[in-house]
């Protein structure tokens, strides 16, 4: 533009003597100038629109953004659209359309049994089925688990060590309760001492390590003579009643039943569908029963290695109920109308244990022809006492005085769809093979005899090599001797002994004969000195006959 300018001045200057007047000369030079600038600003214009022409602009990053969004919000809307059509053919659907499915209120789908709910079902208190809001807030307050803080009192009949291989595995079951979250309180009652490295040994397996503040586990041996023979099943109906307003749910049982948190679980869940269907007051006509199963392995064979093929058939039996047709021999149709549609109930109702709330407890007292809480001999026959009509003591106090008609009549249930959730494993698994016996369910006299021990037989014992839990543990005890406060709470003289309680009151030496009392006696004071120090073993504890001590424990 400053050349252009020079070269115009140039070509417009000439000599003095033609040099036109000095006010003109000047106006024509700057209006050329200024027409020569707008030319020259023009041509860059045309030569900047031709670039652009050329090269488009990049694009912005808001533009991106924004293009990036609609496409998200495309796709999102075809998601949903395309939910919304495939739900639409799932309703569809008469497997999953909503009349094939049961009504929510009969089969408890509200917030599960809280222990606080238990326990204003056993003080008697009505629930309002108007006061929603109130119910959406116990929902919202009600426990992870249905278990979770229940007070459960456990009572167990176990009258030697005969059946100790058994009691190991229901002392498991309850602990299991514990680790879901209960407290549990085991009264184990017995007429057997136990040797303190077997207290210590279980004081190891049965402690309950659950952080939670709502969880935790005791237990009690309490000692009988024996000569209360088949009457060591009277004693826990005394204790429920005596503890009726400190537990949730109370559980008598034999000692070769698993019971597990599922059992417990399942009559919980029960007992509130029940309650929910007839109302509070009814539902005490009523309790959740149990059956009880076991395997059927074959009679003439041992499995092992080369006979484990003999089991493929092997299924659970509920052996006390072997009559056909099944309904109308060994299962019962609910006569309450209200019932009728989800329960059945057993033609024999034999448990070996039942399961109670404190307000059944506590009804059945006034029940008519009932006095639950009153201790009293199975039913016999008028000439021979001696000669029960309706069971042994074990069954009148686990399910005859309960279910027979002429006593409590109380209906037993068990739900239709829930029934395996009820039924709990037998573990001696023997008591299959007398179906069909002489004298037993279902035998002719005709049928094979059922054959009782004579005390003649022989039995082939394991191989010595293998490892008893007894031995293991001694030899664990006797190597980290210097673990001895897992069974003590507290410091110095404020120490608390927190394991298993064996209690003694109601057991007199004096009829002893004088080396059995001293032999009682000696044991009795090792568990006391046991208890004293804290809980932990010492070499005359471990000095111990892994085969022989339960042979010589019985007071």
């Amino acid at each position: 533009h400053h050349q252009t300018h020079q070269k115009a001045s140039k070509q417009h200057q000439s000599p003095s003597t033609n040099r036109p007047v000095a006010g003109a000369s000047n106006l024509t030079h700057r209006s050329r100038s200024i027409s020569s600038i707008r030319e020259a600003i023009m041509a860059a214009a045309n030569l900047q629109q031709r670039s652009s022409a050329r090269s488009p602009s990049p694009i912005s990053v808001s533009t991106l953004r924004l293009t990036i969004l609609l496409a998200t919000a495309f796709i999102f809307g075809l998601a949903v659209c395309s939910a919304f059509f495939l739900w639409q053919t799932h309703l569809s659907d008469p497997a999953f359309s909503s009349p094939h499915l049961p009504p929510s209120n009969i089969h408890g789908n509200d917030a599960p049994l809280s222990p606080n709910a238990l326990r204003k079902i056993g003080d008697g208190e009505k629930s309002s089925s108007s006061s929603s809001s109130s119910l959406s807030k116990s929902k919202s307050n009600s426990p992870s688990s249905i278990l979770d803080g229940l007070r459960v009192l456990v009572t167990i009949v176990s009258f030697d060590f005969m059946q100790f291989a058994h009691l190991e595995e229901v002392l498991d079951g309850f602990q299991d309760l514990c680790y879901a979250g209960s407290k549990v309180d085991v009264v184990v009652y017995t007429t057997v001492l136990y040797p303190v490295a077997l207290i210590d040994m279980l004081n190891d397996r049965m402690r309950c390590n659950n952080p939670s503040p709502n969880a935790g586990m005791t237990m009690t041996l309490m000692l009988k003579p024996s000569r209360v023979r088949l009457h060591l099943v009277d004693f826990h109906r005394e204790l429920f009643y005596d503890r009726i307003d400190q537990y949730d749910v109370f559980i008598y049982t034999e000692d070769d039943i698993r019971v597990s948190p599922k059992t417990v679980a399942a009559y919980l869940h029960e007992t509130k569908r029940v309650e929910s269907i007839v109302g509070p007051e009814h539902a005490t006509d009523f309790n959740v029963g149990i059956v009880r199963y076991e395997y059927d392995f074959p009679e003439n064979v041992i499995i092992t290695d080369k006979t484990r093929h003999a089991s493929v058939n092997v299924t659970r039996v509920y052996w006390e109920h072997p009559f056909k047709p099944i309904f109308g021999k060994s299962v019962d149709k609910v006569t309450d109308k209200a019932l009728a549609p989800y329960y059945v109930a057993m033609h024999k109702p034999h448990q070996g244990m039942y399961m109670v709330t404190p307000k059944l407890l506590k009804a059945w007292t006034k029940r008519k022809n009932c006095r639950f809480n009153e201790v009293r001999d199975r039913p016999s026959h008028p000439s021979n006492p001696s000669q029960p009509t309706e069971g042994t003591q074990r069954v009148w106090m686990s399910s005859q005085m309960m279910y027979g008609g002429r006593h409590c009549a109380i209906q037993q249930l068990l739900p239709v769809e829930n029934f395996g959730q009820l039924t709990v494993l037998h573990l001696p698994n023997k008591n299959y093979r007398r179906v069909g016996k002489q004298g037993r369910l279902g035998g002719t006299d005709n049928a094979p005899k059922n054959e009782f021990s004579d005390g003649t037989e022989v039995f082939q014992q394991t191989h010595p090599d293998l490892l008893k839990a007894m031995e293991l543990h001694i030899d664990m005890k006797r190597e980290f001797a210097n673990l001895r406060t897992t069974n003590v709470r507290g410091e110095g003289n404020a120490k608390i002994y927190t394991g298993i309680r064996m209690v003694d009151t109601d057991v007199n030496f004096r009829h002893m004969h004088k080396n059995h009392r001293a032999a009682a006696e000696k044991k009795l004071e090792a568990y006391k000195a046991y208890v004293e120090r804290g809980g932990y073993m010492v070499d005359s504890d471990m000095n111990i006959d892994i085969d022989e001590w339960r042979t010589t424990s019985s007071i």
